[in-house]
């Protein structure tokens, strides 16, 4: 059975799919995650271009080892990622240079990682991941991540951090301003750019309304 959600690739999709997904269940890290990965992938490659063979291995293998939110190891998923897709690639006789190029993907697309986006397939999977932080699909994800890990919504006491530190370890709301808020800045593609300011307003203004909600 081939993958429709992945054209135009769908043959490479059903070779890869079954080696995409750790075996933790997260809500926010699933197939329906990849298949709006890939949408975006898409739309930034029809008008900035991209090997999508590359895009495509990089996309659904860019979280293929499963590393919790809280996890020590968390900043290192990029790269134990990218170090097991390159072996499956290397048995399914990838060249080396495309390889290399999923590789360097996946590895620089992690917030954490920290590490410098230099292809442009990078820039793109970098931007289609980040695309899937902010919105109505970021404030569904972050509050989804918060429940499973018994994090609170916000400090009641204090939900907008007047008078103490951001801590996202305890308060979901607080994960809004450590990352969220500042994602759209990082873009590195002019269409992931464009697209990344329209999500950032729907993110804040739902930051917004919240705030007024509870009183803030």
């Amino acid at each position: 059975m081939t993958s429709p959600a992945f054209a135009p690739l769908p043959e490479l999709a059903t070779s890869l799919l079954p080696h995409a997904l750790g075996p933790v269940d997260d809500g926010a890290h699933d197939l329906s995650h990849l298949q709006r990965v890939w949408a975006n992938v898409r739309r930034i490659a029809r008008e900035d271009g991209g090997d999508l063979h590359v895009l495509l291995a990089a996309t659904l293998l860019h979280d293929c080892v499963a590393v919790e939110k809280n996890s020590p190891l968390r900043a290192q998923a990029s790269r134990l990622s990218a170090e097991k897709a390159s072996a499956l690639l290397q048995q399914l006789d990838w060249p080396d240079a495309k390889i290399a190029a999923v590789v360097h993907a996946i590895e620089a697309h992690s917030f954490s990682a920290a590490i410098e986006a230099n292809t442009l397939e990078a820039k793109i999977l970098q931007d289609a991941d980040r695309l899937d932080a902010l919105g109505a699909l970021g404030v569904a994800r972050t509050f989804s991540v918060g429940g499973r890990l018994n994090r609170a919504l916000y400090d009641p006491h204090d939900p907008q951090a007047e008078h103490r530190d951001y801590d996202d370890s305890r308060f979901t709301l607080d994960h809004f301003h450590t990352k969220l808020l500042h994602l759209a800045e990082g873009f590195q593609t002019i269409t992931g750019a464009r697209l990344a300011q329209v999500r950032h307003a729907r993110l804040k203004r739902f930051l917004d309304e919240l705030i007024d909600e509870i009183g803030g």
